[in-house]
């Protein structure tokens, strides 16, 4: 292979690899000159490469928040731990797992599921050492970048109780989703998002390599059926493209800090009209005691589109105090609190549990039933020490 051209050595040997995997997934077969032949033109069709003589870093970076200062490709890649030619590999810069099908090359495994509403939603998980890369990423960088004092999801200290307890007791509660929270986010958003933070193009483009993704068309094509005809085909537009892969263990982070401008625009709108806002993760939460909600509702709408999101018009929700007012699955009205269905649920399935065994009641097949039991209860119990005494009384009855 070394005569071939369209490769810059052995440090590139892993894309080499990849590409002519991708190209045959068996032995090829057929005369060694007609194999050779088609190896030179797959490798000849590759984009060339820049081979960039390093630089010396910049003196005059301003570097806007405390993050890592990687000032170049070489220094990112050795702050990752990782080779020039691993760090393009694991980006994606040259694009060519979006235009090979899925498989074991691929870092992610995806898997398609069916949210309440029957919309399709896709789960694409990295492979592991992707998803350690994002974590250092996640650590060195993202943490580093505050958030919006509004949103309450995947921030440290804050949790969907932080969120229900600021809108207990209102005279009225407005819900709002927003669709598709993590693809509606680009790649190009990523990086614009990095190069605010101080880091050169180059390495806003490689970091955002790191953390979104492009859906093969085979898996698009695997879709399920179902749900709202449009917003079924516009998250199946935006999986086409760089988008943030809902399961990777940084997506949540980017999508908050890139939520921060259109948070600063909800807090003032609340705050020009009297009312409280929070955020936790895609669910918007107004309350208040005058709220023109109808009105709310529109501008809240138009604000989220002019920041790049949509709302969900179906998943509104306006509850006034003679109603049951839920955030975050949490009841209101006067404290937060699991609604009383749902407890009751909870405390017949632990009795069921104790008297027929754990296995029986385990119908949704979960691996870990014990934990998951113990994950409801924590949640049921969270703010109520007496709720929480009585579920553990029966948890602590069932024979494991």
């Amino acid at each position: 292979m070394a005569g071939c051209r369209g490769w810059g050595g052995p440090d590139e040997v892993g894309d080499v690899v990849a590409a002519l995997l991708a190209r045959w997934s068996r032995a090829p077969a057929g005369r060694p000159e007609r194999v050779g032949a088609q190896v030179a033109a797959l490798l000849a069709a590759r984009p060339r490469r820049r081979h960039v003589v390093p630089e010396s870093p910049p003196s005059d970076v301003a570097w806007r928040w405390p993050v890592e200062p990687w000032t170049g490709l070489d220094a990112l890649a050795r702050g990752l731990d990782l080779r020039t030619g691993e760090l393009d590999w694991f980006a994606d810069r040259g694009g060519w797992l979006h235009r090979t099908p899925d498989g074991p090359l691929h870092h992610y495994r995806r898997r398609w599921t069916t949210s309440r509403s029957g919309t399709p939603r896709l789960l694409e998980t990295p492979a592991p050492r992707l998803a350690e890369l994002q974590r250092r990423v996640g650590r060195r960088v993202l943490a580093r970048i505050p958030v919006h004092d509004a949103a309450h999801g995947f921030v440290r200290g804050r949790s969907p109780h932080t969120l229900a307890a600021e809108h207990t007791g209102a005279a009225t509660v407005v819900r709002l989703d927003l669709e598709g929270f993590f693809a509606h986010v680009s790649g190009a958003r990523v990086a614009g998002l990095l190069r605010a933070a101080g880091y050169p193009d180059a390495v806003a483009s490689a970091l955002a390599g790191l953390l979104v993704t492009s859906t093969p068309a085979p898996v698009r094509r695997a879709a399920p059926a179902g749900g709202d005809v449009g917003a079924r085909r516009r998250l199946l537009d935006r999986l086409a493209h760089p988008h943030l892969p809902q399961g990777a263990p940084t997506s949540p982070a980017v999508a908050n800090l890139l939520a921060h401008t259109l948070d600063r625009r909800l807090h003032g709108l609340a705050g020009a009209l009297g009312a409280r806002y929070g955020r936790y993760a895609d669910d918007l939460v107004f309350s208040g005691d005058r709220l023109p909600a109808h009105g709310l509702v529109a501008r809240v709408t138009a604000i989220a589109a002019e920041e790049g999101f949509r709302v969900r018009p179906d998943k509104t929700r306006i509850a006034p105090a003679h109603h049951r007012q839920r955030v975050t699955g949490l009841v209101v009205n006067a404290h937060p609190a699991v609604a009383r269905t749902d407890y009751d649920a909870l405390r017949a399935l632990l009795h069921n549990c104790a008297r027929t065994g754990p296995e029986a009641q385990n119908r949704a097949g979960h691996p870990a039933f014990r934990d998951h039991l113990l994950g409801r209860i924590a949640w049921a119990g969270a703010g109520h020490p007496a709720r929480a005494a009585r579920l553990r009384a029966l948890f602590d009855a069932v024979r494991w």
